[in-house]
């Protein structure tokens, strides 16, 4: 069985909210692609996505649906 990618996913989220920067910022890719990149916001407490193919922005306050829709776009 390989390791979950979820769960890679979650922890990259959680160190971006435990950092001490205003501003927390990571590229997730698949196969050397860059699919999205997410912002951290200490402030509001917040995540945006932004989607690398549709160049959409999407905020989220949920690390659970975050997660997730960077997995889903890591599947694709």
């Amino acid at each position: 069985m390989k390791p979950s990618q979820l769960s890679a996913i979650l922890r990259r989220l959680e160190v971006m909210m435990e950092d001490n920067g205003e501003v927390e910022i990571r590229r997730f890719e698949k196969e050397g692609v860059e699919r999205c990149v997410v912002k951290y916001n200490r402030e509001t407490e917040s995540f945006e996505l932004e989607e690398h193919d549709s160049n959409q922005s999407y905020q989220f306050d949920d690390l659970d649906l975050v997660a997730i829709e960077i997995y889903e776009l890591l599947q694709d």
